[in-house]
């Protein structure tokens, strides 16, 4: 993924696949607590689709690059701690207010930021840049990670902490590689990963052997 705008769109094609087939089965299953965590790669996917769209403008600072921004900014900031929030079992919902706090901060500065200043997209070899000037650069991306990765570190899921442990570990390789172009690559890499949330809901909607239906007891 990232490396030209056919990549990307046939990625993105297959990953918001994966994303319905999610969904999908989450509803099927009798869970509305996990359709949003559900609907993740559905994003992701159609994040990547945009990307393309991106790349096909050679960058710049069109409707494109804005969505992607929006998407990738302050969208996934908010969505994560509320989709994991929504998911996690009963013991684990209070310490997870913590990084929902980080989420809605930090989504409140970078939907300032996008509605204030222009983001710009530059294409850079096989990846793509992106630039918007933040303020405080450090403390944004820090309340980022703590409402994403941190709130599926902390969701008391075993699958969803395997799913932050893989998200995190592919942060740090995007840091490490393509430091400039980091936001691109990671949320690529996030995007391939949620594949792995399919087998998750899948392993969550099936039936519990002694319960009738959703509607029974303890379901």
């Amino acid at each position: 993924m990232c490396w030209s705008a056919t990549a990307d769109l046939v990625a993105g094609v297959g990953v918001a696949a994966v994303g319905v087939a999610c969904v999908t089965r989450a509803a099927r299953g009798g869970r509305p607590r996990d359709l949003p965590i559900a609907a993740l790669p559905l994003l992701l996917g159609a994040h990547q689709i945009i990307e393309a769209e991106v790349w096909r403008g050679d960058g710049g600072t069109g409707p494109a690059t804005v969505a992607w921004a929006v998407i990738a900014m302050p969208l996934l900031a908010l969505w994560l701690p509320v989709a994991v929030l929504c998911a996690a079992p009963p013991s684990a919902r209070r310490r997870l207010l913590i990084p929902l706090a980080a989420g809605v901060a930090t989504a409140a500065a970078l939907s300032y930021c996008l509605a204030t200043r222009t983001v710009t997209a530059e294409i850079r070899g096989h990846t793509v840049g992106y630039a918007l000037g933040l303020p405080e650069p450090e403390l944004i991306i820090a309340g980022y990670l703590i409402a994403t990765v941190g709130s599926l570190l902390l969701s008391g899921d075993r699958g969803l902490i395997l799913f932050g442990v893989l998200v995190a570990v592919g942060a740090a390789v995007c840091v490490l590689l393509w430091r400039r172009e980091y936001i691109s690559t990671w949320c690529a890499f996030a995007a391939v990963c949620s594949v792995f949330l399919y087998f998750w809901v899948r392993r969550r909607s099936r039936p519990v052997p002694g319960r009738s239906g959703p509607g029974s007891p303890g379901a």
